[in-house]
């Protein structure tokens, strides 16, 4: 008889501890917002606060902030020769945003709203997305969608450009690893995933092909707190969750064709916000792991 309850205790255990994934429905896709963005939207990146900024807010030039609940406001106009794409935020919580139209890199202050130029170089293409180490350093790629080509650019923390790359077919995605040590990057018409090792002095070296894609193209990737890569299937209306050793471990469905950048939040850095081009809209979907940079913001 003893035996028999120490059994249902044991049961009753298991039934009322589920796993994360029993608890609530994960990599499920869902709208966050509707309207006043135009095809360009991108971004994303959120605040400590858990607000979503994204460009392309009914014009090129301004970014929105959305609140977690899908309720979006203008927050920043850039200067008239600029348009924005991929943003990211530093440990002090300053905004950086790529500027493919002006050819630089912008910071944003986030209490006064002013917008600065932290770096420009007329031999940039058009920087495209942002990736951001621990230090500060911010890595930018830079396609040249006309010429099929692309370059990489480091950018310290004083705003100097250091082009780091030259070689590359039309680099889009950027992300740096949770041990930062390793830069990937992905190309969107060769539908190739690189991986660079980052010396002690920010350097890039020993460019390695990760996996190559046999269809449809990339745009922007971040990295969840165990290195694994969320990719934007463009074309394919999907983000692959991709492991560092090139397993294709997820596939989600972002409710449109056309999605371009992601990035994590909400509060437990476990909400993935993707921005969706044909549909002109966030949209947002529960992961199992915290992003990266979610979780050295929020430190």
């Amino acid at each position: 008889m003893q035996r028999f309850r120490i059994t249902m205790a044991l049961a009753v255990i298991v039934i009322i501890t589920p796993s994360i994934e029993a608890a609530e429905k994960l990599f499920v896709a869902t709208a966050l917002t509707q309207g006043e963005f135009t095809e360009g939207i991108e971004g994303p990146a959120c605040d400590r606060d858990g607000n979503i900024y994204c460009v392309s807010f009914r014009h090129p030039r301004n970014i929105a902030r959305v609140t977690p609940d899908g309720r979006a406001e203008l927050f920043v106009e850039l200067p008239e020769i600029s348009a924005g794409n991929g943003i990211r935020f530093d440990h002090a919580g300053s905004m950086f945003v790529a500027d493919y139209t002006g050819h630089n890199v912008l910071r944003v202050d986030m209490t006064t709203r002013a917008v600065t130029v932290l770096a420009h170089n007329e031999t940039m293409n058009q920087p495209n997305d942002l990736a951001i180490a621990s230090d500060g350093t911010l890595y930018a790629s830079d396609p040249n969608w006309k010429n099929g080509t692309g370059q990489l650019w480091r950018i310290t923390r004083d705003g100097q450009a250091h082009r780091e790359a030259s070689d590359m077919g039309t680099c889009n995605g950027v992300e740096v690893s949770p041990d930062g040590r390793t830069l990937y990057v992905n190309e969107s018409v060769q539908r190739n995933v690189w991986t660079f090792e980052i010396s002690a002095e920010g350097l890039l070296r020993n460019k390695r092909l990760l996996k190559k894609f046999d269809d449809f193209g990339f745009d922007g990737m971040r990295c969840d707190v165990d290195g694994n890569l969320y990719i934007a299937r463009h074309g394919k209306g999907t983000v692959v969750k991709l492991s560092p050793k090139a397993e294709v471990l997820q596939e989600i469905d972002v409710l449109g064709p056309n999605p371009t950048n992601i990035c994590f939040g909400g509060k437990d850095g476990r909400t993935a916000y993707v921005t969706e081009a044909k549909e002109k809209r966030l949209v947002q979907f529960r992961v199992n792991r915290p992003g990266l940079e979610w979780t050295r913001r929020s430190r």
